[in-house]
């Protein structure tokens, strides 16, 4: 086996919390509780989105267009929140090392609730013109900024409140999330189809998911009241109470200039859950309905009940984790998903629900042994000083490179030549990303650090 990178840039130690250490302490259940509903509105919200710009958008903003102009058309709005994401991560990166974990956290969930109503509010082409598509990327774009921001903030208030031996678990809890979303953003549209004929969905009917997102205050206003910032920030403050030395100006340019090989790689970690799993949330609904001509509801009950699997497999993925080491499972991960790109899409296109359903769950059992390690991975590769900006900034560059594109990239890619064979070629490209990141970044979680009761996964690297 190809020897690993042995420690990031910068080694020299300076970077400001690189010594903290984090006594042992059991992760709070209302605290994982907490994570997990925050961050399940949170994805709720923007995958709501891509289940949209598949079935309806189309319609409602750009109705005079041909089908596939159109659903290009919706795509490129939903490539727009991925566009602002890294944007988003940079702002809380920032903000987040210097004021803390929780206070960006709130904001991004405001954030993200009052916009996803708004578009619940938007009138369509036919009354406002121009003006509807315009501020409906306007729209995706805020909700691109807080999804960047939010995803680092709620794993670190996991994963930096947790005891040393459970922060691959705990961070699962923000991971978990992803499916919960998919789950419920589904259900409920599949039920607001459901119960209203195809006139009335598309006229006003389609807008009560986005209206729904108002509950996300509640939300917001229990983890401003009821959560606090995690322990390895207050030792920062305390830190810097002390020294002046202690505190990270700039720490975006900080991390970038001293660690920007890792950012790189732990951007590519997540190509594969990434490409994979939005074909299966977004791009497959599109070509599921328009294509292959399968039944709007049942396609997504198919896609709803395959993400029930995902629940399971997350928590067990961070669980093990925690025992043998996170690179192993995103090894395992990566290469399954090159292994299933092509019986994926062969199964696709028998237009059988079945056969989807297993080609989804198997994806996604893949897809769950990269992620589910990912939340304390990324923050574990980072000082604490840093660990905000550098974390988010390498999760949300993934999000333009790849999660964005690819339902966009499949549309045309099938338009174009008519088979699902290119689209199988670029998700064993992006497994194959996934699976050579891991193999030059650095185990964070050794078997030494695994024995030693009192040693934090990743300090070794930085200290």
């Amino acid at each position: 086996m190809a020897t690993p990178l042995a420690q990031p840039e910068g080694q020299s130690g300076s970077l400001p919390g690189a010594g903290t250490h984090t006594p042992r302490r059991p992760v709070s259940r209302r605290l994982l509780a907490a994570g997990l509903i925050a961050s399940s509105m949170e994805w709720y919200d923007f995958f709501l989105y891509g289940t949209a710009a598949a079935l309806v958008f189309p319609h409602v903003f750009f109705p005079h267009s041909s089908a596939v102009t159109g659903t290009l058309l919706a795509f490129s709005t939903f490539w727009a929140g991925f566009v602002a994401r890294p944007i988003g991560g940079v702002l809380a990166g920032h903000l987040g090392d210097m004021h803390g974990r929780k206070p960006v956290v709130v904001t991004c969930l405001a954030v993200m609730g009052a916009a996803t109503f708004l578009i619940g509010c938007l009138p369509g082409a036919a009354t406002i013109g121009a003006w509807a598509p315009a501020l409906l990327v306007l729209l995706r774009f805020v909700q691109g900024l807080a999804a960047g921001g939010q995803w680092g903030g709620i794993m670190l208030l996991l994963t930096e409140s947790a005891g040393p031996k459970r922060r691959g678990f705990a961070g699962t809890f923000g991971q978990t999330s992803v499916p919960v979303a998919v789950i419920v953003s589904n259900l409920i549209f599949v039920t607001a189809s459901g119960l209203l004929p195809d006139h009335a969905f598309l006229g006003w009917g389609w807008r009560i998911p986005f209206l729904a997102s108002a509950v996300m205050f509640l939300v917001v206003l229990h983890i401003q009241t009821k959560v606090e910032d995690t322990p390895e920030f207050r030792e920062l403050q305390r830190e810097a109470a002390q020294s002046q030395d202690a505190v990270v100006r700039a720490p975006l340019v900080q991390v970038v200039r001293e660690r920007w090989r890792t950012i790189l790689l732990g951007c590519g970690l997540l190509s594969a859950t990434n490409s994979l799993f939005y074909v299966s949330i977004s791009g497959l609904l599109s070509y599921g309905t328009d294509t292959l001509g399968i039944e709007r509801n049942p396609l997504l009950a198919v896609v709803l009940t395959s993400s029930v699997a995902m629940l399971v497999v997350l928590p067990w993925s961070g669980h093990l984790s925690d025992r043998m080491g996170r690179r192993p499972l995103i090894l395992v991960g990566g290469l399954g998903v090159v292994v299933w790109a092509f019986p994926y899409f062969g199964l696709i296109d028998t237009a059988s629900l079945p056969l989807i359903f297993i080609a989804i769950t198997v994806g996604f059992l893949f897809q769950c042994l990269t992620y589910g390690p990912i939340a304390g991975f990324l923050g574990e590769l980072f000082p604490p000083g840093v660990r905000y900006s550098g974390a988010s900034l390498a999760y949300q560059l993934s999000a333009i490179a790849v999660s964005g594109s690819t339902p966009f990239l499949m549309t045309a890619l099938i338009a174009r030549t008519g088979s699902t064979l290119p689209v199988a070629g670029y998700i064993a490209c992006m497994g194959l990303i996934t699976t050579l990141c891991a193999w030059f970044l650095p185990e964070t979680n050794t078997a030494e650090v695994r024995a030693d009761p009192d040693a934090v996964p990743g300090t070794h690297l930085y200290r």
